[in-house]
């Protein structure tokens, strides 16, 4: 009886906010472990900081967020009423090695929304993931982590003030619509005035402008789907905002970027097939620079048997000269279930750059350069074009 008067005296000091909100959640992710990556050079004769790039190099790290990045989460819902809900979520990265932030500009820096739910579908608005993330990274076996990540050699390195252009993970000052299922068919359209930077009060023309939109239809033992990702730079758009290993706006500014995806999944049960097609291209407006352009193909399959899991991924990266060439990656991982929310991991990865490309596979919390360049995947290391790369990597992942 005590205890239930305590309780029922502490429930009296909480704001009527809290009694109206009917579910919140707080999750998250603690992942860890070792990665060893080893270099064969490429040819040509490199140097930086008095590096020499001919020789073969090898990096062993322990790491955090390596099947799946580290985060904090607060999610929750209201019942409005007559079906209408409100949603919202927040949602920040860490690192799993040394416990910091995994932003120092941005606290909720993976998700930051809110909005309303009810049967027209959830409109939210926030920060995002991009409908191309949602897609692209569901149709990988490795779900866009671990060392099979596709994400190793969808795009070329280059960058931009946030995620990579041909390979856009989330956006900010974004509004999205996610409609009911109609006979397994959902569309999702997003909207957004700030891609990288500018968002601009005074002056719409600043500003770099997306436009997504994805559908998808589920029924069965099929998934298929489709996703075009638009972004139109704005007039501030300037030299800073994008590098590649043989572009660097230096003058003029970036027009737009496109990316496509075809995609689609069968599940036998006994085994999970995916294949997907995207075309990617960066259109600049600058005096002799050509136009980037990727095709990639991946194709993909899971074996799930009791609490193991095995997982094997093959993706083409055919690029033209603007980003450097060619890449592709061999994939394979082993993922052991002790529990729904805890899993051991194991994955093998091996990369093929052209002369020019520099794509590498790495960790989440790592960064590497070669002549100002970032690394895409995170490899801690100054690696030429030309490489070709092999790595291992165990784990532990913990859901809560």
């Amino acid at each position: 009886m005590q205890k239930k008067l305590i309780a029922l005296a502490v429930a009296g000091l909480a704001s009527t906010a809290a009694f109206a909100q009917t579910n919140v959640t707080i999750y998250g992710s603690v992942d860890y472990g070792y990665t060893y990556r080893f270099d064969a050079r490429g040819v040509d004769s490199l140097t930086n900081g008095g590096r020499n790039f001919n020789k073969p190099g090898s990096a062993s790290q322990l790491n955090g967020g390596q099947l799946n990045g580290n985060r904090l989460g607060f999610k929750g819902t209201e019942d409005l009423g007559n079906g209408l809900k409100a949603v919202f979520l927040f949602e920040q990265g860490w690192q799993g090695d040394t416990g910091a932030a995994a932003s120092s500009t941005s606290t909720f820096n993976r998700q930051a929304y809110v909005g309303l739910s009810g049967n027209f579908g959830t409109v939210v608005g926030g920060r995002l993931y991009t409908p191309h993330y949602t897609f692209v990274s569901g149709l990988d076996p490795f779900g866009a982590g671990m060392m099979g990540s596709y994400r190793n050699v969808y795009s070329p390195v280059g960058s931009v003030t946030g995620d990579n252009l041909m390979d856009p993970v989330r956006v900010n000052n974004a509004l999205a619509y996610m409609s009911p299922s109609w006979g397994g068919f959902q569309l999702t359209a997003a909207f957004s005035n700030n891609a990288f930077s500018a968002d601009s009060t005074n002056n719409n023309a600043l500003n770099n402008t997306v436009y997504a939109v994805l559908g998808q239809y589920t029924g069965g033992m099929f998934t298929v789907g489709a996703n075009y990702h638009y972004i139109a730079g704005g007039t501030q758009t300037g030299s800073s905002l994008i590098t590649g290993p043989l572009y660097t706006l230096t003058a003029g500014r970036l027009d737009s970027v496109q990316n496509f995806t075809l995609g689609g999944s069968v599940d036998f049960k006994v085994a999970k097939v995916m294949a997907l097609y995207s075309w990617n291209e960066v259109d600049i407006n600058a005096a002799n620079v050509g136009n980037g352009t990727i095709n990639n193909y991946m194709l993909g399959a899971t074996f799930p048997f009791g609490k193991n899991e095995v997982l094997a991924s093959y993706i083409y990266s055919d690029g033209n000269r603007q980003v450097g060439g060619d890449a592709q990656q061999l994939a394979l991982g082993y993922k052991y279930n002790f529990s729904k929310r805890t899993s051991f991991y194991r994955a093998y990865s091996w990369i093929d750059n052209s002369s020019k490309r520099l794509n590498g596979v790495g960790d989440a919390t790592a960064t590497g350069s070669y002549d100002a360049q970032t690394n895409a995947g995170g490899v801690a290391t100054f690696q030429p074009a030309g490489v070709w790369q092999q790595a291992v990597q165990v784990g532990l992942r913990h859901w809560f």
